[in-house]
């Protein structure tokens, strides 16, 4: 399937690409990603029409199908399985999706949580970021990546040439672990549903994982993010890169560098070239 699925998007790819050369990158934008200082969030995501993919010099290879989430008390072979929510995730968009989100509660988040941060951005994004959980500012406004991490993907994502309404952002569970802990298994199993159906509905053409916690908890991987980094995976016939969370980089700035280059593969695909300047 993952074949099949490549060889249609190259063709595609191919096919536009005369159409759509690809676009340099401006060095100002990266210096803001690589440096410190904090750039405003933008309002409210809105859908914008979404540009013609442009040609890539390689295409991705990744496996196609995500494992069972491992939990980290399990032995060698123990593993949790994913379960499908109770209620009815038959829906046809985000808009249906989301109240049902809204009023969740099957895990012992939904107590202490002040907003749900279902996600937001082009409802069709051919490109989306996938984190583990909001944080304190999230849950306060009920966005996701909205605080500082949030401030430096924005600057992650103008670096890649594209504006943040362009994109879909979104966590591995919708509430706020108390102290911004990591989720624990039960309450990603009891979420994870939500973000499956978000994946299903917006049908991006590439996922960036940010961090080891997404990583584990939508593709089953067991593995520290500094070893899964910068390597092609998949999640239903769907090109994922796993990169740095942004929380991160802002602890170990000399990881910018490692990030960048994960960016730049993803950019790749959407026929976006860094050009140095001359």
């Amino acid at each position: 399937m993952a074949q099949e699925f490549f060889d249609s998007l190259v063709a595609c790819i191919r096919k536009e690409g005369e159409k759509h050369p690809g676009q340099g990158i401006d060095p100002e934008v990266l210096r803001a990603f690589m440096s410190g200082g904090a750039r405003p969030l933008p309002a409210a995501s809105r859908e914008i029409p979404r540009p013609a993919p442009a040609p890539h010099s390689a295409r991705p290879a990744f496996s196609a199908s995500p494992r069972p989430i491992p939990h980290p008390n399990a032995g060698s072979g123990g593993q949790v399985q994913i379960a499908p929510a109770p209620v009815s995730l038959d829906v046809g968009s985000l808009d249906e999706l989301r109240p049902i989100a809204l009023g969740c509660r099957r895990c012992p988040l939904a107590e202490t949580r002040h907003n749900v941060v279902f996600g937001e951005g082009d409802p069709h994004a051919k490109l989306m970021f996938i984190g583990e959980g909001p944080g304190y500012d999230e849950d306060m406004q009920g966005r996701p990546f909205v605080g500082k991490a949030g401030q430096l993907l924005n600057k992650m994502i103008a670096a890649m040439q594209f504006q943040r309404e362009e994109v879909y952002i979104a966590n591995v569970v919708k509430c706020r672990p108390p102290g911004n802990r990591v989720p624990t298994p039960d309450e990603a199993v009891a979420c994870i549903g939500y973000l499956k159906k978000q994946i299903e509905l917006i049908k991006p053409e590439v996922i960036v994982l940010l961090g080891a916690t997404a990583v584990n908890f939508l593709l089953g991987k067991r593995e520290g993010i500094t070893r899964l980094r910068g390597k092609w995976l998949g999640f239903n016939g769907i090109p994922v890169m796993p990169t740095f969370h942004p929380a991160y980089l802002l602890r170990q700035e000399s990881a910018k560098r490692d990030a960048w280059a994960d960016l730049q593969q993803v950019m790749k695909v959407f026929g976006k070239v860094y050009q140095r300047p001359h």
